[in-house]
């Protein structure tokens, strides 16, 4: 906790006063983010440090491996799904960016198997990017080479299965909305986009 501490201090005395009107108007005004981020919980991935990002600016999910289940609303809980639906439906985002990255531990669980103390709801969460890990596992790659191509194989998974929400979808349909993929790379800081044609490119 002392490191937290420090931490918040620091921002008390140096961003805070840079940002106090920002955080007040957003206080007063409400929150408008222009983007929905969905990333992963991994805690070298920070979206908002990535797209240099101010307060107000991004509504961020994060999750193990930036998955997006298939919709199915149910008595069951969807934290995931939830957040989906208040910045689409509630705060209008007019984009969602489900951005992955190299070395992802989820990744590495979905086709290594869980590690030892995250059976309860690693592997059954992991069970989302099944269709990814099969894709993974029918091309002839490298150890390596295969961790990243599954990594973006999620990428895409999400985006299909985010289009699987009808109110994603009616969006999406009336130009209100995009939806786009993105892959970091924690080694390098390089940033790629996933093209129409369905391969990430550097930015």
């Amino acid at each position: 906790m002392d490191d937290l501490v420090s931490g918040y201090k620091r921002f008390r005395e140096v961003s805070w006063p840079e940002r106090k009107q920002v955080f007040e108007q957003l206080a007063s005004r409400g929150q408008q983010p222009h983007t929905l981020i969905i990333a992963c919980s991994d805690s070298r991935v920070d979206p908002q440090m990535i797209f240099d990002a101010g307060p107000g600016e991004m509504f961020v999910v994060r999750n193990v491996a930036n998955l997006v289940p298939p919709y199915q609303p149910d008595p069951s809980y969807h934290g995931t799904s939830a957040a989906i639906e208040f910045a689409v439906r509630v705060l209008k985002v007019n984009q969602v960016v489900v951005m992955g990255h190299a070395q992802c531990g989820g990744i590495h669980a979905l086709l290594e198997g869980a590690p030892p103390g995250a059976e309860d709801f690693v592997a059954n969460w992991m069970k989302i990017a099944e269709p990814a890990r099969l894709m993974a596992e029918d091309a002839n790659l490298s150890p390596s080479e295969r961790q990243r191509f599954c990594e973006q194989c999620c990428v895409k998974l999400s985006l299909s299965n985010l289009a699987s929400f009808p109110w994603v979808a009616e969006r999406v349909s009336a130009g209100q909305l995009a939806l786009r993929g993105a892959y970091f790379g924690v080694a390098t800081g390089r940033l790629e986009v996933l093209d129409d044609d369905g391969t990430f490119k550097a930015v």
